[in-house]
């Protein structure tokens, strides 16, 4: 089965996020029915997606590293990518 043809599986922790009068989408996710890796994607509406290149063992683990993100660079920061962005 190819990629494109696969669902996904959303964490409960995927959802809006608002700071700062800035909301982003925080998207947890896998292929539906594994047990793969969690990947982690912030989606702004205006500016494009951010992207983590290095899964998650677990979709806690994944949460936590977009709340350091936020406490570290700011929630700005995903609004200033104005392409995909990525981080490791």
């Amino acid at each position: 089965m190819e990629d494109d043809d696969r669902e996904f599986e959303h964490s409960p922790l995927s959802g809006s996020f608002t700071r700062d009068d800035i909301e982003v989408d925080v998207e947890i996710y896998r292929f539906a029915g594994t047990q793969d890796p969690w990947q982690l994607a912030v989606v702004h509406m205006s500016s494009g997606s951010t992207e983590w290149l290095t899964p998650f063992a677990t979709e806690q683990e994944a949460y936590r590293a977009f709340e350091e993100a936020v406490e570290r660079d700011g929630i700005a920061s995903f609004v200033a990518t104005t392409t995909a962005g990525v981080r490791h």
